[in-house]
């Protein structure tokens, strides 16, 4: 069975590798496939589950397929993106979507409930302080919280900085972070893990294979693609020269490297099928990376410590790309 860590001050023993609702969904083709994915994750010894009403019907699908599931889960979902035009400061409206959540998942509890991307304040208005963490949403949470609908609350973004700032209130038990905590993309470590740790709180890693573009050697592409970088392409050919070296599959290296950092508490896995679930778990059965190779890899990341300023989000691997969208206003 997987190793389990404790999620911070939850007290929750979670397993170091959890499943990741987005691709348990149409996203991630028929139910079936989902349906086994599930069930292999959970033989495997994973007992973390994390969802959002933004990732399609994954809800739907993961509450069809816990009910025939005996062994106890953990489940994470969120709030944000639902209903549509979505406004955080609706009262009735978070309540609401926290109600179909609910009856999605077959659950009158859920242990953690994160808000969904409260890094955007430009996009969405969450807070009236959000150095305070302070506005509708919360006071949502701690309602739902006080009827004991709610065990723990959760951040999930994007951003590094001003996560960091709201895990520093003190008022959230988990941190989802994505896409800066990786193999190659590291701006979490600068502020963002310390911040978390100092709060007591357990992390989840997810996107550790960056959408795919960790998923697999890209060696034509990484010379050819006209949206790299210079800096990030010779990163790329660095750590192509590594795999080759060592004999580590790319993903299983970028994991167990995210094993390898104990302020991550488990690495959030979009298992499409139950053999993407395997590969995973096999992973993580080999454990954290030895020393040796943490420096090197330590060295790779170095040669380019920040998203450089015009990159694609997330890197279009083979997928058409249409161009980086420009930057606001200034």
């Amino acid at each position: 069975m997987l190793e389990q860590r404790i999620l911070g001050r939850t007290g929750l023993a979670v397993s170091a590798l959890s499943l990741g609702g987005l691709f348990v969904s149409k996203a991630g083709g028929p139910f079936e496939s989902a349906r086994q994915a599930v069930h292999r994750a959970v033989a495997r010894g994973i007992n973390y589950i994390d969802t959002a009403p933004m990732y399609l019907d994954s809800e739907e699908v993961l509450g069809r397929i816990l009910k025939e599931i005996e062994a106890p889960i953990i489940l994470s979902t969120k709030l944000g993106a639902r209903p549509q035009p979505f406004d955080p400061r609706d009262t009735a409206a978070l309540l609401a979507s926290f109600e179909e959540s609910c009856r999605l998942l077959g659950r009158d509890v859920i242990d953690i409930l994160m808000i969904h991307e409260p890094d955007r304040p430009r996009q969405f208005a969450w807070w009236d302080d959000m150095l305070a963490a302070r506005g509708p949403v919360m006071d949502v949470l701690d309602r739902l919280k006080g009827e004991g609908r709610v065990r723990f609350f959760g951040l999930g973004g994007t951003t590094a900085y001003d996560m960091a700032r709201l895990c520093e209130t003190g008022r959230f038990d988990v941190l989802l972070t994505a896409f800066n905590s990786s193999l190659l993309w590291r701006e979490a470590w600068h502020e963002l893990l310390p911040a978390a740790a100092a709060a007591g709180m357990g992390v989840v890693s997810g996107s550790p294979l960056q959408q795919g573009a960790l998923a697999r050697v890209w060696r034509d592409e990484v010379e050819t693609a006209p949206w790299l970088s210079k800096p990030r392409r010779e990163q790329f050919r660095a750590l192509y020269a590594l795999v080759d070296e060592v004999g580590i599959p790319l993903p299983e290296l970028a994991i167990r490297f995210l094993l390898s950092e104990q302020r991550i508490t488990t690495i959030l896995m979009g298992a499409r099928s139950a053999a993407e679930v395997d590969a995973n778990a096999d992973a993580v059965a080999r454990g954290p990376l030895p020393d040796a190779l943490l420096a090197r890899l330590e060295d790779i990341a170095a040669m380019v410590p920040f998203r450089p300023h015009d990159e694609p989000f997330a890197l279009p691997f083979g997928r058409p790309y249409a161009g980086t969208p420009a930057a606001g206003p200034v």
